[in-house]
């Protein structure tokens, strides 16, 4: 049995037992698989390649075909407790709308990222003057999937823009052990080589699921009845009459 991604094992540590999950760029359904035996998770797949949809099927996981760029766009409102992307943002075509919409159809986003402001990643472009190739990016540039790599601090501003919440953000570098880091520290752009941050939209602004009724028709709110006392008839007079009726 091959070893866990230290990254997936702090993944876990992040959600709570019987969740619904989505995990978006799943793979081979390694860390979905993980939480479905450790957390008893309700879990769910979406993965592009369908090569790794069949090997998730095998190992008895639900996935679906389907691109995180375009298809996360039909998932319904507030479907999921979790939705995770595991390094897997920077290969979007649109990291921005991606990152927005995890947040639309789950409480909270897991998402973790290479942080390309790793004083490696700095080294390595000013002595060698070449794109870095690391344990958190091991691909060379004319193969590697990634199109979008940011630093820590770009992430961080793309969550305040977006008026994203942090709720924990944890810290990994080589073989050393994971720790919690606070984001906005001076050196943690230097010091991280890759970061997993639990996300969250603030509470004032939490999209709304849209009320429908059983033929998907939108339902409107009812009126409430108030105690207010109703308006009297007026009683008509009663017409006097004389001689015979026509």
């Amino acid at each position: 049995m091959s070893a866990v991604r230290e990254d997936f094992l702090e993944i876990l540590k992040l959600v709570r037992p019987g969740a619904r999950v989505l995990d978006v760029g799943c793979g081979e359904g390694e860390l979905l698989e993980l939480l479905t035996r450790e957390k008893r998770v309700d879990g769910q797949g979406l993965e592009i390649s369908q090569a790794g949809v069949a090997t998730c099927l095998a190992r008895g996981l639900a996935v679906v075909q389907g691109d995180g760029d375009r298809d996360l766009d039909h998932f319904p409102t507030r479907s999921f407790d979790y939705a995770i992307l595991s390094k897997t943002l920077q290969q979007m075509r649109d990291p921005r709308h991606v990152l927005s919409e995890l947040l639309r159809i789950a409480d909270q986003a897991i998402v973790s990222v290479p942080n390309f402001g790793h004083w490696r990643m700095r080294m390595a472009l000013m002595f060698r003057g070449r794109m870095p190739e690391t344990r958190a990016l091991p691909d060379p540039w004319w193969s590697t999937p990634n199109i979008h790599l940011c630093t820590l601090r770009d992430f961080t501003d793309l969550c305040r823009d977006l008026d994203l919440r942090i709720d924990a953000c944890t810290a990994l570098s080589g073989d050393r052990l994971a720790r919690p880091m606070d984001p906005d520290g001076i050196l943690e752009n230097w010091r991280a080589e890759t970061a997993i941050f639990l996300l969250s939209r603030r509470a004032d602004e939490q999209p709304e699921a849209v009320p429908k009724d059983l033929f998907g028709e939108v339902a409107l709110p009812k009126v409430e009845q108030t105690d207010a006392p109703k308006p009297k008839r007026r009683k008509r007079a009663k017409a006097e009459t004389s001689g015979e009726l026509f």
